[in-house]
């Protein structure tokens, strides 16, 4: 009897999209790395994208568990495998609407195709455009097609500027 082919990242993500699915997850990714006999089988999940925020740990901890037990019913792997599942993050690339949908409300620099860069916050976005927002309230619809690709920019508050509540105050 011949061994069952390795199994490709499409069939991966086939078999575990009703439990990503079931986690109110959005199956981002699959990859497979390393060797067929001790495969590590990668998978990035996200929020749906009229979501704003990001996955938690518990989000993280539940899917984990989904995926491992329809990868084990399905018995997809003939050796062991290692299984790392994890978020984009806000290092990802920002290159389809739905990446710069999850992306609301946040600050982004984009890169333009034609050079340059422009920068603000992502108020609203269509199918074949980003709004930002500035500082001054002023929106800016860029279209998708001109965008090479957006970055989320993490914003660090001083302490001294964030307001903690009156539970905090010093008396």
């Amino acid at each position: 009897m011949a061994p069952s082919p390795a199994p490709t990242p499409e069939a991966v993500a086939e078999r575990i999209r009703p439990a990503v699915d079931g986690a109110g997850l959005f199956l981002e990714d699959v990859k497979i790395v390393g060797p067929e006999q001790r495969s590590t089988v990668r998978v990035t999940v996200d929020l749906p994208e009229d979501e704003v925020g990001g996955v938690d740990l518990d989000q993280v901890a539940e899917v984990s568990r989904a995926i491992s037990d329809a990868l084990d019913a399905q018995d997809m792997f003939p050796g062991t495998y290692h299984l790392e599942v994890s978020s984009p993050g806000t290092s990802r690339p920002l290159t389809q609407a739905r990446h710069f949908r999850r992306a609301r409300t946040r600050l982004v620099t984009l890169d333009m195709i034609a050079g340059g860069t422009r920068a603000g916050r992502v108020a609203e976005v269509t199918d074949t455009a980003v709004v930002l927002s500035d500082d001054a309230g002023t929106t800016h619809e860029v279209p998708l097609a001109d965008i090479r690709r957006g970055k989320v920019e993490v914003e660090l508050k001083r302490m001294d500027e964030v307001d903690l509540g009156s539970e905090d105050e010093e008396s």
